[in-house]
């Protein structure tokens, strides 16, 4: 496994709004060591939905501080429920943590590097852009967001990078070409994108079309946004007589194995595949929201990413665990 998570007591010191959607929170573990982490990084953050303990990730904002682990959450009501436990916390509530561990690989010999956030994925790539600008990089970031008003660290950006922070609001009619951005990058540019699925989907396309190395786009996924709402579905056993409930809250992957139905799992981000298990049958519509599996294999239904990914409707799937062996 790549992450061996080791959870650790921590306090929350302070939050701050950056937005009215978004909130800042400033977390102290009860060992904490100022060491620097790598740029991307992210802490899980046990939390309280309908009184389970569930898991949720958060990058972290910029880069490390004396003060403790600050991460971003965005107020979002289709949320599968962190956001709303993050939000009822108040300075002093207990938390337990793991230790940062990142996912977003940056190579620092580059001359050009290209940096695309949209909205609360500034997070991760905030840091990113901090260690450019002091290495003196040639950097450019493009901030994608409804409105200005939404754009959390706007202040902290334009008073880093001047004319190098390009915003991209649509309320100011000032879209977001991936096209014409990524055909305009001379060759051996490095990009960092962080944003929702859907503008990841058409980052790796555009940078695919624009002639790039994939390898040359580097990127962190939310994991919780896809392209069908977030809402209840239904999971058949092949073979065993069993239908299980996915609520909104909770994924595939943990249902499975509070079932007794035993899913390995590694990143649970949709971006190793080892939790991936095989689609017998789809009766309604399944939402792929990993970035293991290629366009093509996400269009045969195959396979699903249990982490990540949700459906409508019901879908049958193969777990290879009978249920007379449970």
């Amino acid at each position: 496994m790549r992450f061996i998570e080791t959870w650790t007591p921590a306090t929350l010191v302070a939050t701050r709004d950056l937005t009215p959607n978004v909130r800042e929170f400033l977390i102290r573990p009860d060992q904490f060591e100022a060491a620097a982490y790598p740029v991307g990084s992210h802490i899980n953050v046990s939390v309280a939905i309908d009184g389970l303990p569930e898991t949720r990730s958060y990058s972290l904002v910029g880069e490390a501080s004396l003060q403790g682990f600050k991460i971003a959450v965005r107020r979002a009501e289709d949320s599968r429920g962190g956001s709303r436990y993050m939000w009822s916390l108040q300075p002093g509530a207990r938390l337990d943590i793991t230790q940062p561990a990142s996912l977003l690989a940056v190579d620092w010999s580059r001359d050009n590097y290209c940096l695309i956030a949209g909205g609360i994925g500034i997070t991760p790539i905030l840091g990113a852009a901090q260690a450019l600008a002091r290495r003196g990089a040639s950097v450019t970031l493009h901030y994608a967001v409804r409105s200005r008003g939404e754009a959390a660290y706007l202040d902290d950006l334009a008073a880093m990078l001047g004319d190098r922070l390009i915003v991209h609001a649509s309320d100011e009619d000032r879209r977001l070409d991936l096209d014409a951005l990524f055909a305009s990058l001379p060759r051996g540019s490095l990009a960092l994108f962080c944003g929702p699925m859907r503008m990841l989907d058409a980052a790796r396309h555009a940078w695919i079309g624009a002639g790039h190395p994939l390898p040359d786009l580097r990127y962190e996924t939310f994991g919780s946004s896809g392209t069908l709402p977030t809402e209840t579905f239904r999971v058949r056993l092949k073979d065993s007589g069993v239908e299980l409930e996915i609520p909104r809250e909770r994924s595939m992957l943990d249902v499975l194995n509070a079932s007794g139905f035993e899913v390995i799992s590694d990143c649970k981000r949709g971006e190793c595949g080892l939790c991936a298990i095989d689609v017998v049958d789809v009766e309604g519509e399944i939402d792929h929201r990993d970035v293991f599996f290629s366009d093509h294999q996400k269009q045969a239904n195959q396979k699903i990413c249990a982490c990540v990914s949700r459906a409508r409707g019901t879908i049958t799937v193969d777990t290879l665990l009978r249920a007379d062996a449970v």
